[in-house]
């Protein structure tokens, strides 16, 4: 399960998309580590966020940089 979401743009410019993703407590934490680096190393995701809730459920809020093309005109 994962959802993408924006954020507007922080003091310095910087936009970022976020995607949150659940993973149930039958997950082992070596399958998710793999997991996460899948996403990072293809996706250009990184870790913002894990949080891991009583009933075992690991939230994990992944980030990554929105890069803006600036239209050039030559003239």
């Amino acid at each position: 399960m994962s959802r993408v979401s924006r954020r507007p743009p922080s003091t310095r410019g910087v936009e970022w998309e976020f995607q949150k993703v659940t993973f149930s407590r039958e997950f082992p934490r070596g399958v998710v580590t793999k997991l996460l680096v899948e996403r990072a190393e293809h996706g250009g995701w990184e870790l913002d966020r894990v949080r891991i809730g009583p009933d075992g459920v690991r939230r994990v809020v992944l980030r990554r940089k929105i890069i803006r093309q600036r239209l050039t005109l030559s003239v």
